[in-house]
């Protein structure tokens, strides 16, 4: 609150009790745990729906990045071991995916972008992802055939980079190509991209934090969360709701959050600064961090 009593859009109100501020860490402790339950129950890793929550919740734009490998690649490790177990992998398919996307991964990592290309990135990302839930799937097990690999290590190569530029680990890109090309059947696509996920979740992460950017460990709370939800929902979500339920809340969350992030809902009269969350900061209410929705650049990223 400004001395004269008005009410600027970038204010957090200072006099937040530590009960406020318990609930708001717990809001996006949910929401990711909720998340990571949806994603495992159609096979999915859950890094856009990560980036979608963190955006939403006020978490500075340079932090969202390496938060969501993190909890990417937690989920994707226990995903490995779930499809390697039910004999889906096809190593033929994969390898050339995954050797090429690798180092590409980890250039991207090393890639410090500036914070408004950033936020488009993530925005069209995130706007892709939903727009592919609310497209039909492929259900048949026809023709596949395995690519040559003068195809398959270059789009390794470029879906790596994109990986590790985005956050995202590359699985959201590679399993819509799996099926349209082709390439592998449903279970076997998400067997292939949740490989693809871990290893460039893990060697974009690298590629961060050999570039001087700082790892946001304050925020690895989040983490078990996201994993306990990734289990449970590997197991008992699609008992609960069909996939094409879930497909649609998950494809409504995305929209929100890439309109967010692309500046859609910005309000006349500038840009406003952002907000660094942490557990146990004053984090905005809702209607604060859609107003919001353009942050201003950050000295430590």
């Amino acid at each position: 609150m400004a001395a004269s009593g008005e009410v600027t859009l970038a204010e957090t109100p200072k006099s937040r009790s530590n009960a406020e501020d318990s609930v708001h860490d717990f809001a996006l402790h949910l929401a990711i745990l909720v998340l990571a339950f949806l994603y495992a129950s159609v096979g999915h890793a859950g890094a856009s729906g990560y980036i979608a929550a963190m955006g939403l919740a006020g978490v500075a734009i340079p932090e969202i990045r390496p938060a969501a490998l993190i909890m990417n690649l937690g989920v994707a490790l226990f995903g490995m071991w779930h499809f390697i177990r039910g004999n889906h992998l096809n190593w033929r398919l994969t390898w050339p995916f995954l050797v090429a996307g690798l180092p590409f991964a980890f250039l991207g990592g090393l890639v410090q972008l500036p914070q408004t290309p950033l936020k488009l990135t993530l925005g069209a990302v995130l706007l892709f992802s939903a727009l592919r839930f609310l497209l039909p799937q492929k259900r048949d097990d026809s023709s596949v055939t395995t690519p040559a690999l003068k195809v398959s290590l270059p789009t390794g190569a470029i879906l790596g980079l994109l990986a590790g530029l985005t956050g995202t680990g590359g699985g959201i890109f590679l399993t819509p190509l799996l099926l349209i090309a082709a390439w592998a059947n449903p279970k076997t696509a998400a067997a292939t991209s949740i490989v693809f996920i871990a290893g460039n979740s893990l060697s974009g992460l690298i590629g961060f934090s050999v570039s001087d950017q700082p790892i946001p460990w304050h925020l690895a709370s989040m983490l078990p969360f996201a994993v306990l939800g990734g289990f449970l929902g590997s197991r008992l979500g699609s008992y609960h709701l069909s996939p094409v339920t879930i497909r649609r809340i998950l494809a409504v969350v995305l929209l929100i959050a890439s309109i967010k992030l692309l500046g859609w809902l910005q309000p006349p009269g500038g840009s406003h600064s952002g907000t660094r969350y942490s557990p146990h900061s004053h984090l905005p209410g809702l209607s604060e961090t859609v107003l919001q929705v353009q942050s201003g650049p950050h000295e430590h990223t």
